[in-house]
Parts: structure tokens; sequence; C-alpha cells
């Protein structure tokens, strides 16, 4: 039994980073090894402008004002609020954190990933530059990737902030590399000349639908559609035809993860009655990579908005078009809410989609198990 350590995003109080950092121990525990959770010290992020505020205090603060800003009912925000208060306390034992930092342990295998850990030209103040995401300071005797993303970090964006150089010879210490897209594929290829293996996002790796003991059955007691989106990238215009298209399919609103102007219920839940509740949800509106994900692995129809970046201003597209594509569902994304008449209503075949995520299982465990255990390669510590 080795000692794994997974730096990955697991202190974001959302449920794609609470499921895929536990979906990640799942699967390495499941090789036989003893994992933990290893934590990263928070730089200064690179983009300053319109940067959060370093202060967490004062962060918190600012959300909770943000929050009352949005159009929702009131009942919707004060929820929300409580919901992101309490994440952590009530979530975090289940990955075995606790509120005490785990800095550099002394580890036989670190593992870096999922999510977007190297995503390191951004604003955000609770990740910022942090080299220690790409491996440098760490005490483990091999250092290994696993569908690890730059989100839309880009090389031009690395060679403007003049990074390219350092994260290319941060990258060529790893012992193994795998990404979980194209635009990280190929920055690592261009940096290291190196091929990195592409893995799935550990929450379509793990399967959670069959594997999971903890997920719960809910009895539906009316009829829904989820709106899984973060509060405040909903407009008004797609609330109100959402508010609208739901009234005419007579379906409730159920907003997951955010609060809508549009929602009937906003539902303050566990992150594994998250897919209980997509389970039994007649259909699926979402803009997010694991508000998707959450909708495949449950079967469901849904719709995935694309939104595109702009500036420094963070856009999903180049990690939604990438996912979907892989999975042959390029049909069920579009830039226009109304496009969700024609989207939900043709179904998605789950069976061709459920085969090809076996494949991507096993190759997912094969790197693992080659890599977490393999020999000593190349990784020099600094």
């Amino acid at each position: 039994m080795k000692k794994v350590g997974i730096m990955s995003m697991q202190r974001i109080a959302n449920y794609g980073s609470f499921l895929q950092a536990y979906a990640l121990k799942q699967l390495i525990e499941e090789l036989g090894h003893k994992v933990v959770f290893v934590d990263y010290h928070v730089g200064t992020p690179i983009v300053t402008e319109n940067a959060d505020s370093k202060n967490k205090f004062v962060r918190k603060l600012e959300r909770g004002l943000e929050t009352l800003q949005y159009q929702a009912p009131l009942s919707h925000k004060l929820s929300f609020i409580r919901y992101k208060q309490s994440f952590s306390n009530k979530y975090m034992p289940f990955l075995g954190i606790t509120n005490e930092m785990n800095y550099n342990p002394t580890l036989d295998c670190l593992v870096i990933g999922s999510d977007e850990v190297f995503n390191c030209i951004q604003k955000n103040s609770n990740v910022g530059y942090s080299t220690e995401l790409f491996g440098k300071d760490n005490h483990a005797n091999r250092l290994i990737t696993y569908a690890a993303s730059f989100g839309n970090t880009t090389l031009e964006k690395l060679e403007k902030y003049q990074k390219a150089n350092e994260i290319g010879n941060l990258l060529k210490k790893f012992d193994a590399i795998s990404v979980r897209d194209a635009n990280s594929g190929s920055i690592v290829r261009r940096l290291t000349g190196e091929e990195p293996v592409y893995c799935l996002d550990p929450v379509l790796t793990y399967d959670y639908m069959n594997c999971c003991n903890r997920i719960p059955r809910i009895k539906a007691t009316e009829k829904y559609l989820i709106l899984y989106a973060y509060a405040g990238r909903i407009s008004n215009n797609e609330a109100d035809w959402i508010a609208g298209y739901a009234k005419e399919k007579k379906l409730k609103v159920y907003a997951i993860g955010g609060i809508q102007k549009c929602a009937d219920r906003f539902i303050d839940c566990s992150p594994f009655e998250v897919l209980a509740y997509f389970r039994n949800a007649e259909e699926v509106i979402t803009d997010t990579f694991h508000g998707s994900i959450f909708s495949i692995i449950t079967h469901r129809p849904f719709t995935t908005l694309i939104r595109k970046s702009v500036g420094n201003s963070y856009g999903n597209e180049e990690k939604l078009s990438d996912m979907l594509n892989r999975l042959g569902l390029t049909e069920c994304m579009t830039t226009k809410v109304e496009d969700a008449v024609r989207i939900n209503q043709h179904p998605v075949d789950y069976e061709r989609v459920d085969d090809f995520l076996q494949k991507q299982r096993e190759i997912a465990k094969e790197y693992l198990q080659k890599n977490i255990g393999g020999r000593h390669g190349k990784h020099i510590e600094d």
C-alpha cells in the first residue's frame, strides 16, 4: 500500500469540485492505496484587473452582498448563503479533510488534479498563481497528474504574462501527465515535447451510479426541471424563457448550485443528493461542466449553454465543447436557451455513451495503476 496525495480544488465549496475529488479518491483507493488530500499555498493572482479581495472575510462579505442583489426570492438567497457557509463543515469530512491545512507531506506519490489545477492565468484569489499546483517543493517520490486542466488559460496567455518557460520547466519534472482536454494537451505537448495521456474527469471515470452507496433514493413529489448554473450567469431573458418553458411542460424549476430568478425551489442538499435529484429530473438546463456530467451519468435529457470567454472574463466553451465532443454529445450544446425545446425532446443514446465511458474507465485505471506504482522516474525535487 502506497501513501498517495491528491492536490486538487478540494476545498472549493461547490458540488463539482467535491464530487471530482471524492471520485479520484475512490479510484485510487480501489487500487489499494491510502489517500490524503494535499493543500497548496495560495499565491497572488496573475490577472489583477477586477481581482477578488485577498482577505477571506472581505471576500465572504462581498459575495454575501452580491447574493442579496440577485433577482431571486429572498428565502432562496438566505438558503444559498447558508449552503455556502456550511458546505465545508458538512462535506469535507467525507474526503478526510479537516480545517488544518496539509502542506507538503511526505508521500509515495502526489497526484495533481483533476479540475482546473493548471488554470493559472486568472483573477481568482482563492487560487492565485501557485507553482505548488505544478509540483514545486513537493515531498513525493513520484509526481503525476490526473485529468489536469488549464481551463481557459492558453499558451498565448502564458506567453503574454511571461510564465510559459517557468511552467514548461515544472511540467518536465512530472513522471507522467494526464490531461482532460485538447487545450491542456496542446500546452503540455508544446512546452515539454511529451504527449500526455487523455483521461476523463473523475466524475465520469468513477461509476457513481453503480458503485457509490452514498447516493440516496429520493421520492419525487412533483415533476421538475433542474437548472444547474452559478448564481448570476443566467440572464433575465434566459430566466424568463425557462420559467415559461417549464410552465408549459408543467414542470417546477429546481435551482441547484446557484440561485435563479425563475426557480420554484432552491435545493440545498449534499453532493450525493445532487445526483439523486438529477436522477429523478425530467430534464436539465445547465451552463456548467459538471452540471453536464451529472446529466450524463444519470442519463437525463439535457441542454448545455455555451458561454464565450471575452478578454479576462471566464467562459466555458473550451472545456465544455471538448468534453461533449469526446462523448459524441455536441448536439446537446447551444448558445441559445430556446434550443432546449429541440434538444431535450430528442433522446440521447446513452447505451453508446456508456460503452465509451467503460473503455475510458479502463484507460484511466491502467494509467493510475501504472504510474502510482511505477518506479521513480525523472522527477527532481527543488
